[in-house]
C-alpha cells in the first residue's frame, strides 16, 4: 500500500506541475498582459442580431445599438420565424432608424430551427465590409462598443474576439455562471495570444465578411444546430488573423440563467460542439480538465490514509495560490473580481458540473435554438 501511495503522490505532483504550467505560462499570456489601448479605425460595420421570440429583449436593447457613437454602421435585424411580436417590433425599428435593415426568415424544413441558416441570410444582406455580432438578449457596455471592437481590425487582423459578460446578481448561481464565463474567456483569450485560437462567443464577436466566405460560411457544420460562433472561429481563425478586445467599453452584457436546470441545458448546448474542434484544441481542453479533476480526486485518497499529509496539503495550497493569482489578474481585466472570493468552492462545483454535463450529453442530445 505504501508503494502505491508513493506512486500516487508522484502522479499528484505531476498533475500540479501541469496545472501550474496552464495557469502561469498559458493562461498567464492573457492574465498578465498589459491593459489594452486602442485607436479608432472607423471601418464600415454591419452589426448583426439574430432573434427568435425575443420581443421583450429587442424592445430594450436594439435602441442601445442604434445609439452607438459610430459614424459608419448599419444594423441587420434577423427575425428567425418568431411566433411572438419580434417581427413586428423589428419592422417598427426599420421605420424608425434609417440604418436598420430587416431580414425575415421563413420556416424552412431543411433548416428547421437552425440559427446558422438565419445568420447566413443576414450576413449576405449586410452591405458593410466588417461584421459585428451580438445576441438579441445582449446589450453593449458603452456607446463606444462598435468603436472598441472595430479598432482592432488591421490589414491582417480580420477576426476580433470580444468578451460577453453576464450581469452581476446576488445569487450563488450567478457567481458560478460568471466564474465559468471568466475561466472560459481566460482560456480562449490566452490560446489566441499563443497563436492557437479555438473559439469565440456569439455574444461579442467580429470578423471581416471575407472570412465568412473563405470557409464557405457554416457549410461544414450546418447540420449542427450549435456552433455558429465557436465552430466558425475554430475553422477560420489562425495566429495571423486573430485579435482580442478586452477593454471594458468593448464588453457586452446579458442576464444569466436564473435556475440551475436552465444553466445546465445552456452548458449542454455549448459543450456539444467541442467534440468537433480541431484535434489539438480538443486535446488541450481535455488535458486541462483531466488535470483539474485529478487534482481534486487524488488528494482524497492520499489524505484518507494520511500519507505525507503535510506535503500534500502544502502542494494543494501552492496550486490554489498560483491559480488564484492568475485568474485574479484575468478577473481584474474582465471586471469579475468578486467571483474570486469564492474561487475554491466555485471551481469544485464547476468541475463536477462539467462532468455531469459530459455524461448526460453521451446519452441524449441537448435542445438547441428556440
Amino acid at each position: 500500500m505504501t508503494q502505491f501511495l508513493l506512486i500516487l503522490l508522484y502522479i499528484f505532483i505531476g498533475i500540479v506541475v501541469i496545472q501550474v504550467i496552464y495557469y502561469l505560462f498559458i493562461f498567464g499570456k492573457f492574465s498578465f498582459a498589459k491593459p489594452q489601448e486602442s485607436t479608432a479605425k472607423h471601418v464600415s460595420v454591419s452589426v448583426i442580431v439574430c432573434a427568435k421570440n425575443e420581443e421583450e429583449n429587442v424592445k430594450k436593447f436594439i435602441p442601445l445599438l442604434a445609439s452607438q457613437n459610430y459614424s459608419n454602421f448599419e444594423i441587420i435585424l434577423i427575425d428567425d420565424a418568431s411566433s411572438d411580436e419580434t417581427l413586428e417590433i423589428f419592422e417598427q425599428f426599420e421605420k424608425q432608424y434609417t440604418n436598420v435593415k430587416l431580414v425575415k426568415v421563413a420556416n424552412n424544413e431543411a433548416f428547421w430551427g437552425n440559427k446558422k441558416f438565419a445568420l447566413t441570410l443576414g450576413i449576405k444582406a449586410a452591405t458593410k465590409d466588417y461584421l459585428l455580432f451580438t445576441d438579441a438578449d445582449c446589450y453593449p457596455n458603452s456607446e463606444n462598443w462598435i468603436t472598441e471592437m472595430s479598432s482592432h481590425f488591421t490589414l491582417h487582423k480580420t477576426i476580433v474576439l470580444g468578451y460577453g459578460a453576464y450581469e452581476k446578481e446576488s445569487s450563488f448561481l450567478n457567481k458560478l455562471i460568471r466564474f465559468e464565463t471568466l475561466l472560459t474567456a481566460t482560456q480562449y483569450f490566452a490560446w489566441a495570444k499563443l497563436g492557437k485560437p479555438y473559439m469565440g462567443v456569439g455574444r461579442n464577436l467580429a470578423y471581416k465578411k471575407d472570412e465568412f466566405f473563405k470557409v464557405n460560411g457554416f457549410i461544414n457544420h450546418m447540420k449542427l444546430r450549435s456552433g455558429d460562433d465557436d465552430l466558425f472561429i475554430n475553422e477560420a481563425a489562425n495566429k495571423s488573423n486573430i485579435a482580442l478586445a478586452y477593454n471594458p467599453e468593448s464588453f457586452t452584457y446579458s442576464k444569466a440563467k436564473k435556475t440551475f436546470k436552465d444553466w445546465i441545458m445552456q452548458k449542454r448546448r455549448h459543450v456539444s460542439t467541442a467534440k468537433y474542434y480541431k484535434s489539438f484544441d480538443k486535446t488541450q481542453l481535455g488535458f486541462f480538465y483531466f488535470s483539474q479533476l485529478s487534482f481534486l480526486l487524488i488528494p482524497i485518497v492520499l489524505l484518507t490514509f494520511q500519507f505525507q499529509w503535510i506535503i500534500v496539503t502544502s502542494i494543494i495550497a501552492f496550486r490554489y495560490l498560483i491559480a488564484w493569482i492568475s485568474l485574479g489578474y484575468s478577473a481584474g481585466k474582465l471586471k469579475e473580481k468578486d467571483v474570486m472570493y469564492w474561487f475554491p468552492v466555485l471551481e469544485i462545483i464547476l468541475i463536477f458540473t462539467q462532468l455531469n454535463v459530459f455524461i448526460r450529453n453521451m446519452f441524449s442530445k441537448p435542445v438547441t435554438w428556440k
